[in-house]
């Protein structure tokens, strides 16, 4: 299952109004757009409700508070891994049964695993919803796991990884690049497992990581849709209410040390065509750095990167002409601390140091001159538009709730974030830009054709 992550989250959390939190916490400029409701049962899960009666359909999530970054030495993949193998039996539904069931009622199901979290997930008719809530409260404790299963279902992911990394020069690069961007922490290691360790998972390694992690406790209830939030608590209470709180590790990862070199990594490959280049930095997050920051640098990426007027795009793609490609990616959402990127790919004829130069050419302007009022002001619209468009996906307003809280995100911050948006300064951005733009807090990489 592909990784989901949070990056671009916070345009669509600005509007969630959560709890007992009431439009006056808000600035009336900025209009909720979702009322959730919620409630904790008595094992400590977490139950989140979004009203939305436009269709009779209905979207089931489940997400846990973990992820790879919070694996053992030497298992690197049991995350994901144990995430396949949730789909095998228990004793109430057969070995690889759970998805046909859903199918035969007329839904979807699928999940995914990120460095923070995993979620599990089914979309159906509002009156499946029953029905979905018991099979997957089934086997959040219930899971059976036998040396067969176990050793068929690791020959997939293994494939998996072939399939989606190995055979990838731009994945393999990426994960080339997180190993060298973080000395310490775990996000350097891939969410999919690297494969000499992937190769020795055994039955007991995921069964002590179902184990100890999936609990009540550790999970977060997301239901999207036609349905009445009192209603949604009350069959909460009679599917997941009985499942056991379990003693939770503290979840504690390797701190990033002081990063004083810079460093590059240059990918040679028989099957890259075009050559790229991109520069990745460590970057706060609104868990782990000071929130006007963090604020500052998702308005700086919308300006980098937003779309064919931004500042990167506009100059080295149409003015210039000596790119196809290029912008930035801010991941503001992670647990810990994250980065930012800026990258680019240069059009033919284009060296690609002459793109190198372009770019940094560009991010030392912002460092010297900052950006203008007029590109503030475009930046902060076009966020919140979309923001409003995004309000159509019901599918993506649980989401984005989910993983916003497995993700550590406060809930003040995230009922404030359309006011947090407009607070903004130029002046913001620039000391913002300043303390990530660090040449020795970074990793440069360069996927290149192999020399003949």
């Amino acid at each position: 299952m592909r990784q989901l992550t949070v990056a671009t989250s916070l345009l669509l959390v600005a509007f969630l109004n959560v709890g007992s939190a009431s439009a006056s916490s808000q600035d009336k400029k900025y209009p909720t757009l979702f009322d959730p409701k919620t409630t904790i049962l008595e094992n400590g899960l977490e139950v989140v409700v979004i009203e939305d009666h436009r269709a009779p359909v209905v979207t089931h999530m489940v997400w846990y508070r973990i992820g790879a970054a919070d694996e053992p030495s030497g298992k690197s993949g049991i995350a994901h891994f144990l995430e396949h193998l949730m789909f095998k039996g228990t004793e109430k539904v057969g070995n690889g049964e759970f998805s046909k069931i859903v199918a035969k009622n007329g839904g979807q199901d699928n999940a995914f695993t990120s460095q923070d979290y995993t979620a599990y997930f089914q979309n159906a008719s509002a009156d499946k919803l029953p029905l979905l809530m018991e099979i997957e409260s089934d086997r959040m404790q219930g899971l059976i796991l036998n040396d067969a299963a176990v050793g068929a279902e690791l020959k997939v992911v293994l494939e998996e990884r072939s399939q989606r990394t190995d055979n990838n020069p731009n994945a393999l690069l990426r994960e080339q690049l997180n190993a060298s961007l973080y000395l310490a922490h775990p996000y350097g290691i891939p969410v999919i497992g690297w494969r000499n360790e992937l190769e020795k998972l055994t039955t007991q390694d995921a069964i002590d990581w179902y184990k100890t992690y999936y609990a009540p406790n550790n999970a977060i209830l997301v239901v999207a849709g036609d349905v009445n939030a009192e209603e949604v608590f009350e069959l909460a209470r009679k599917y997941y209410g009985p499942q056991k709180a379990m003693t939770l590790p503290k979840r504690e990862r390797l701190k990033e040390p002081p990063q004083l070199a810079k460093r590059i990594v240059v990918m040679m490959d028989k099957r890259v065509r075009e050559p790229s280049w991109r520069q990745t930095y460590l970057a706060p997050t609104g868990r782990t750095g000071e929130l006007k920051t963090v604020r500052a640098l998702e308005v700086l990426d919308e300006i980098l990167s937003g779309g064919v007027t931004s500042r990167l795009y506009s100059k080295l793609v149409i003015d210039e002409k000596i790119a196809v490609g290029a912008g930035t990616y801010y991941d503001s959402g992670a647990y810990d601390q994250s980065s930012f990127t800026v990258y680019g790919s240069p059009a033919n004829g284009t060296d690609l140091e002459i793109l190198e130069i372009a770019i940094k050419t560009m991010i030392k302007d912002v460092l010297e001159n900052g950006i203008t009022e007029d590109e503030l002001m475009a930046a902060k619209n076009r966020m919140l538009a979309s923001a409003i468009y995004a309000r159509d996906s019901l599918k993506g307003a649980a989401n984005i709730f989910g993983g916003a809280l497995a993700s550590g995100e406060k809930i003040e911050n995230v009922v404030n974030w359309p006011k947090q948006i407009s607070e903004v300064t130029a002046e913001d951005i620039s000391i913002a830009a300043s303390l990530i733009f660090v040449e020795k807090q970074s990793v440069v990489g360069k996927l290149l054709p192999e020399e003949k």
